[in-house]
């Protein structure tokens, strides 16, 4: 059986047309990375459990604030490169990435140490245009960008 996981992308206007919030995930492994090292918001989640309640609460660990109560916009399913089955839902809204605070994990590190140490899932959000947002992503979540931009054209969804 497939992991699966949910999450919300948070979208607005801005200067450069419509914009994503991401999160850059924690930890050692993704520290000295940039482009194709952020994330939707999102978290794992059991056959019992319902994926938009999981996607509402992974949001708000990951950026310490729940997600707007807006119109959802559903941009269906996607397979990770790991095999991971992620859903996405986008909401509009607005949050200032100074004001967010990620979960954190424990791992071995360094490996081999013996010594646990605690990261944040998501060090740092940011908004990025969609075109950003697409290079920044990792791959297997690019085509909820491609979803969203689709669905917001005029004429189209």
């Amino acid at each position: 059986m497939a992991v699966r996981s949910a999450g919300i992308l948070l979208y607005r206007t801005g200067v450069a047309g419509t914009e994503v919030l991401l999160g850059h995930m924690g930890g050692p492994f993704w520290a000295r990375k940039d482009d194709g090292a952020w994330s939707i918001p999102k978290g794992e989640h059991g056959e019992d459990e319902e994926p938009l309640q999981v996607a509402r609460r992974e949001f708000e660990e990951e950026t310490g604030t729940a997600p707007p109560a807006g119109p959802l916009l559903a941009l269906g399913e996607a397979t990770q490169r790991n095999g991971k089955l992620v859903t996405v839902w986008a909401v509009p809204g607005d949050l200032d990435p100074a004001t967010t605070t990620s979960n954190t994990f424990t791992m071995e590190w360094p490996p081999g140490s013996g010594r646990e140490q605690h990261f944040p899932e998501i060090d740092r959000t940011g908004w990025f245009d969609l075109d950003t947002a697409t290079a920044k992503l990792v791959a297997g979540q690019r085509p909820f960008v491609e979803r969203l931009r689709a669905a917001l054209q005029p004429g189209t969804g």
